[in-house]
Protein backbone atom coordinates (compact mmCIF):
# COMPACT_ATOMS: atom_id res chain seq x y z
CA UNK A 1 0.00 0.00 0.00
CA UNK A 2 1.31 3.81 -0.83
CA UNK A 3 1.48 5.63 2.01
CA UNK A 4 -0.20 9.42 1.55
CA UNK A 5 2.57 11.40 1.14
CA UNK A 6 3.81 9.46 -1.73
CA UNK A 7 0.81 9.21 -3.49
CA UNK A 8 0.28 13.03 -2.35
CA UNK A 9 3.89 13.67 -4.06
CA UNK A 10 2.84 11.88 -7.28
CA UNK A 11 -0.31 13.65 -7.44
CA UNK A 12 1.55 17.65 -7.14
CA UNK A 13 3.85 16.27 -9.40
CA UNK A 14 1.34 15.01 -12.20
CA UNK A 15 -0.66 18.05 -12.05
CA UNK A 16 2.17 20.75 -12.48
CA UNK A 17 3.58 18.86 -15.47
CA UNK A 18 0.16 18.82 -17.03
CA UNK A 19 0.04 22.64 -16.22
CA UNK A 20 2.82 22.83 -17.89
CA UNK A 21 3.63 23.15 -21.63
CA UNK A 22 7.56 22.53 -20.84
CA UNK A 23 8.30 19.99 -18.39
CA UNK A 24 8.33 21.01 -15.36
CA UNK A 25 10.89 21.78 -12.93
CA UNK A 26 11.32 20.89 -9.06
CA UNK A 27 13.54 21.67 -6.60
CA UNK A 28 14.67 20.19 -3.33
CA UNK A 29 16.08 21.55 -0.56
CA UNK A 30 17.49 18.75 2.29
CA UNK A 31 17.03 21.01 5.54
CA UNK A 32 18.74 20.47 8.71
CA UNK A 33 21.94 20.09 11.11
CA UNK A 34 24.66 17.95 10.08
CA UNK A 35 25.68 17.23 13.73
CA UNK A 36 22.12 16.95 15.48
CA UNK A 37 21.35 13.18 14.99
CA UNK A 38 18.33 12.67 12.87
CA UNK A 39 17.92 16.50 12.26
CA UNK A 40 20.41 15.78 9.68
CA UNK A 41 17.42 13.64 7.59
CA UNK A 42 16.72 16.29 5.13
CA UNK A 43 20.34 17.06 4.20
CA UNK A 44 21.13 13.41 3.97
CA UNK A 45 18.28 13.19 1.38
CA UNK A 46 19.55 16.04 -0.39
CA UNK A 47 23.37 14.39 -0.38
CA UNK A 48 21.63 11.04 -1.91
CA UNK A 49 19.94 12.67 -4.35
CA UNK A 50 22.36 14.85 -5.42
CA UNK A 51 23.35 12.06 -8.39
CA UNK A 52 19.98 12.72 -9.84
CA UNK A 53 20.24 16.23 -10.46
CA UNK A 54 19.87 17.62 -14.00
CA UNK A 55 18.11 20.52 -15.96
CA UNK A 56 14.54 19.50 -14.20
CA UNK A 57 15.80 18.34 -11.11
CA UNK A 58 17.84 20.64 -8.33
CA UNK A 59 18.97 19.12 -5.27
CA UNK A 60 20.31 21.84 -2.60
CA UNK A 61 21.78 20.74 0.57
CA UNK A 62 20.26 23.43 2.52
CA UNK A 63 21.63 22.87 5.98
CA UNK A 64 20.56 24.48 9.03
CA UNK A 65 20.10 28.46 7.11
CA UNK A 66 18.31 27.52 4.16
CA UNK A 67 17.57 31.15 4.05
CA UNK A 68 21.09 31.62 2.86
CA UNK A 69 20.59 28.93 -0.37
CA UNK A 70 17.64 30.07 -1.76
CA UNK A 71 19.92 31.98 -4.56
CA UNK A 72 20.50 28.56 -6.83
CA UNK A 73 16.83 27.61 -6.18
CA UNK A 74 15.99 31.30 -7.57
CA UNK A 75 17.76 31.20 -10.77
CA UNK A 76 16.86 27.24 -10.92
CA UNK A 77 12.87 28.93 -11.13
CA UNK A 78 11.66 25.74 -10.65
CA UNK A 79 7.27 25.18 -10.54
CA UNK A 80 8.02 23.59 -7.12
CA UNK A 81 10.00 23.71 -4.46
CA UNK A 82 10.06 19.96 -2.32
CA UNK A 83 11.55 21.46 1.70
CA UNK A 84 12.61 17.95 3.21
CA UNK A 85 13.20 18.04 6.90
CA UNK A 86 13.29 16.73 10.34
CA UNK A 87 9.99 17.55 12.10
CA UNK A 88 8.62 17.24 14.97
CA UNK A 89 4.83 15.94 14.47
CA UNK A 90 4.10 14.24 17.50
CA UNK A 91 4.57 10.65 15.51
CA UNK A 92 6.45 7.72 15.47
CA UNK A 93 10.35 8.20 14.66
CA UNK A 94 10.64 7.92 10.95
CA UNK A 95 7.49 8.60 9.98
CA UNK A 96 7.20 10.16 7.20
CA UNK A 97 4.70 12.66 5.93
CA UNK A 98 3.57 16.05 3.47
CA UNK A 99 2.89 18.41 5.05
CA UNK A 100 1.04 21.51 4.26
CA UNK A 101 3.15 24.17 5.52
CA UNK A 102 0.99 26.76 5.82
CA UNK A 103 -0.66 24.87 8.59
CA UNK A 104 3.15 24.37 9.99
CA UNK A 105 3.52 27.99 12.60
CA UNK A 106 3.49 25.88 15.17
CA UNK A 107 5.13 22.16 14.43
CA UNK A 108 8.59 22.86 15.30
CA UNK A 109 11.05 21.71 12.87
CA UNK A 110 14.68 21.80 15.36
CA UNK A 111 18.21 23.89 15.04
CA UNK A 112 16.89 26.30 12.06
CA UNK A 113 17.42 29.61 11.70
CA UNK A 114 14.16 30.19 10.52
CA UNK A 115 10.45 27.82 11.19
CA UNK A 116 10.36 26.45 7.49
CA UNK A 117 7.20 28.37 6.68
CA UNK A 118 8.67 31.05 6.75
CA UNK A 119 11.24 29.67 3.99
CA UNK A 120 8.05 28.33 2.13
CA UNK A 121 6.23 31.92 2.47
CA UNK A 122 9.54 33.94 1.21
CA UNK A 123 10.08 30.94 -1.83
CA UNK A 124 5.75 31.36 -3.04
CA UNK A 125 6.20 34.84 -3.38
CA UNK A 126 10.10 35.76 -4.90
CA UNK A 127 8.87 32.71 -7.14
CA UNK A 128 5.59 32.37 -7.79
CA UNK A 129 6.17 28.57 -7.12
CA UNK A 130 4.10 25.85 -5.51
CA UNK A 131 6.19 24.72 -2.21
CA UNK A 132 5.42 21.36 -0.27
CA UNK A 133 7.29 20.06 3.14
CA UNK A 134 7.95 16.62 3.60
CA UNK A 135 8.85 16.43 7.06
CA UNK A 136 10.35 12.87 8.78
CA UNK A 137 10.02 12.13 12.98
CA UNK A 138 13.56 12.12 14.38
CA UNK A 139 13.61 10.24 17.10
CA UNK A 140 17.17 12.16 18.82
CA UNK A 141 18.49 15.16 17.94
CA UNK A 142 21.47 14.81 20.42
CA UNK A 143 24.63 16.89 19.51
CA UNK A 144 27.16 14.80 17.74
CA UNK A 145 24.69 11.51 16.89
CA UNK A 146 24.21 9.84 13.50
CA UNK A 147 20.98 9.29 11.89
CA UNK A 148 19.25 6.77 14.22
CA UNK A 149 18.35 3.34 12.42
CA UNK A 150 14.27 4.02 12.43
CA UNK A 151 14.99 7.56 10.20
CA UNK A 152 17.75 6.21 8.69
CA UNK A 153 15.00 4.03 6.85
CA UNK A 154 12.97 6.93 6.62
CA UNK A 155 15.40 8.65 4.14
CA UNK A 156 15.75 5.53 2.46
CA UNK A 157 12.76 5.21 1.66
CA UNK A 158 12.17 8.67 0.88
CA UNK A 159 15.23 8.83 -1.37
CA UNK A 160 14.49 5.98 -3.28
CA UNK A 161 10.49 7.22 -3.49
CA UNK A 162 11.64 10.96 -5.16
CA UNK A 163 14.52 9.31 -7.63
CA UNK A 164 11.67 6.71 -9.01
CA UNK A 165 9.05 9.96 -9.03
CA UNK A 166 11.48 12.24 -10.92
CA UNK A 167 11.77 9.60 -13.17
CA UNK A 168 8.13 8.96 -14.19
CA UNK A 169 7.00 12.27 -13.42
CA UNK A 170 9.01 15.53 -13.90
Amino acid sequence: MTSSWKKSAGQTLRRLQASNPEPARAALMGIGHALRGDDAAGLEVACRLKPAANERFLVVEAGHAPENATGPVRRFAPALVLLVDAAQMGMPAGTVRWLDWRTTTGLSGSTHTLPPYVLARYLTLALGCEVALLGIQPAQTDLGAGLSDVVETAVTDVTATLFNLDRKNV
